[in-house]
């Protein structure tokens, strides 16, 4: 019996390789030390996680770096979506199905060194003048629906935080883990005791991946074993020790 070309070209298609990695991308933010772009290549300690992940599974999804609010409304709308780093929270939970930790981090404010008025308190930082933030996402979130009324949602990206610390136009800035504050401070050459890491934890959470709801559940399945295989392993601490570089203070 002899096939056509297009029926010999389906054939192939359904009974030789998986289709599974045309199907689904992962997306995923700047943010760094966990997702960002460094001389046009995608790296970071979430990146190369994700990455290990994918080498153990034989996965070979496109990875594509996009805006954050981008990033967030492809995990929503489009099929066959994986997001990393994402921060699982209780109204996100029900929304995706989830792989991790890969990494538990804290959020701290901070100040330069110097200022004048030392804030020590969450009282004192409530009434501060004006805390400079990201314009959107998480974190000026959660400071709103703490009673922060005093922020100032300007900046597009974290390194414009730092910048506009360092120039006098704000006074405390809000918007990184600890460890990335001490990535930005490492990228901009902050001298080390200029900033202040304010003692106060606004936010702790742990780092997931997270996978549309529509996602194949032996998908997700094989992307936590494999995880669980990086850290039995050391494999995962490797990892997060290259990028948790103390903030020199």
């Amino acid at each position: 019996m002899k096939h056509s070309p297009l029926t010999a070209a389906l054939l192939c298609l359904l009974l030789g390789t998986p289709v599974r990695a045309e199907q689904y991308q992962v997306v995923t933010e700047e943010w760094a030390p966990y997702n960002y772009q460094e001389n046009n290549q995608l790296t970071g300690m979430a990146t190369e996680i994700v990455r290990g992940i994918m080498a153990l599974t034989g996965d070979d999804f496109e990875v594509v770096l996009l805006p954050s609010m981008r990033s967030a409304r492809a995990l929503k709308t489009r099929p066959k979506t994986i997001m990393y780093s994402l921060f699982r929270t209780a109204e996100r939970e029900p929304l995706y199905k989830w792989v991790g930790p890969i990494v538990e981090e804290s959020i701290h404010p901070y100040q330069l060194a110097n200022a004048q008025q030392p804030v020590n308190s969450l009282e004192q930082l409530l009434h501060a003048p004006k805390i400079t933030t990201r314009h959107a996402g998480l974190i000026p979130e959660t400071l709103q629906s703490r009673g922060f009324n005093n922020l100032e949602k300007t900046a597009t990206e974290s390194l414009q935080l730092y910048r506009m610390l360092l120039a006098g136009r704000t006074d405390i800035i809000i918007g990184d883990t600890d460890a990335g504050v001490a990535y930005y401070s490492r990228q901009l050459n902050i001298a080390r005791g200029t900033l202040r890491q304010i003692p106060i934890e606004l936010y702790r959470s742990s780092l997931y991946i997270a996978f549309s709801r529509d996602c194949d559940d032996e998908l997700v399945a094989s992307w936590a074993h494999a995880l669980e295989q990086l850290r039995h392993s050391g494999e995962l601490e490797r990892i997060q020790d290259q990028y948790n570089l103390p903030i020199e203070q």
